[in-house]
């Protein structure tokens, strides 16, 4: 398998959605996975496999270049205009910013969940990192 396939203009928070503002700190699509860095109080891309970036904060709900104003959502639903399957749980892939199923962590790679399917086109961002790595 590989990781979903998100439409960018599709990508739109549910009204459980809990929301976060704040400035990119790199350019950033929408539906993909963020984390805020301490360092520099900007969002960047979580990176399963990358140094300093396996941490979860929540999913872009809009595209920004740096420095740009960006919007995550933190948990709640989200459409993510991607064919899912209901009930599946999917994770941080190893493709920066990316979400992949179960199946497809490796060794090496920290098991931090992003959220589970609700639907064929909603996912419920519920991030779970129990600091695991396979």
């Amino acid at each position: 398998m590989s990781d979903i396939t998100i439409t960018a203009a599709n990508v739109i928070a549910g009204s459980n959605a809990t929301r976060d503002i704040g400035t990119a700190g790199e350019t950033i699509t929408a539906g993909k996975i963020v984390f805020l860095d301490a360092a520099t109080s900007k969002w960047m891309l979580s990176d399963n496999n990358g140094t300093g970036t396996r941490t979860v904060n929540g999913m872009a709900l809009n595209g920004a270049s740096l420095n740009q104003p960006l919007s995550v959502v933190k948990s709640g639903d989200v459409t993510v205009g991607s064919v899912l399957t209901a009930g599946t749980d999917y994770w941080l892939s190893a493709t920066a910013g990316g979400i992949c199923p179960r199946a497809d962590l490796a060794t090496g790679m920290d098991t931090i969940q992003i959220g589970v399917a609700k639907s064929a086109t909603v996912l419920t961002i519920a991030i779970q990192d129990p600091g695991v790595t396979l």
